[in-house]
């Protein structure tokens, strides 16, 4: 859904940095990662969120101490628009990995209803993902109690079958 330009008043979803871990971790151990490829899935799958880190000095100084909801934290690192630099990236290591952790931690941030710029720096158009009508507490608990106990069986199962 296109809602136009970004807007200080939206408000900032919930996904946190543990659904992100909870989300990776799953990926990592499904997929029996080591060494170089699960660094990659821990870069791609939540380093990827490093920007916000990056973005406080302009948060503190544009607004101070104060909790101001919507202010924009996004950049274009973790936008799909980072695609035209993963796949590239991913040919150059061959391997599929920043790619899919990348993906899925994309598709987590669009489930809930903050605002995100697509295609920034090079467009300025806004959309609230999908999901909308979901409340984004509910996406997010409901998202977190799935995979810890994803996690859990797979833990369990590569330990006891």
């Amino acid at each position: 859904m296109v809602i136009g330009p970004a807007r200080a008043g939206a408000r900032r979803g919930p996904v946190t940095i543990v659904t992100h871990l909870l989300a990776t971790t799953l990926g990592v151990q499904a997929m029996g990662l080591e060494g170089r490829d699960r660094v990659l899935a821990y870069a791609f799958g939540m380093g990827v969120d490093v920007d916000h880190a990056v973005k406080a000095p302009f948060y503190l100084k544009a607004v101070g101490l104060r909790d101001k909801r919507g202010y924009y934290w996004r950049s274009s690192l973790q936008e799909p628009v980072a695609f035209l630099w993963i796949v590239p990236l991913c040919v150059f290591l061959g391997s599929v990995v920043p790619i899919i952790f990348f993906a899925v931690h994309v598709a987590m941030d669009y489930s809930v209803r903050f605002e995100k710029m697509p295609f920034y720096p090079y467009s300025r158009w806004v959309t609230r993902g999908w999901l909308a009508t979901i409340p984004d507490k509910v996406k997010e608990w409901t998202l977190a109690s799935v995979l810890v106990v994803l996690n859990a069986l797979v833990f369990w199962v590569k330990r006891h079958v």
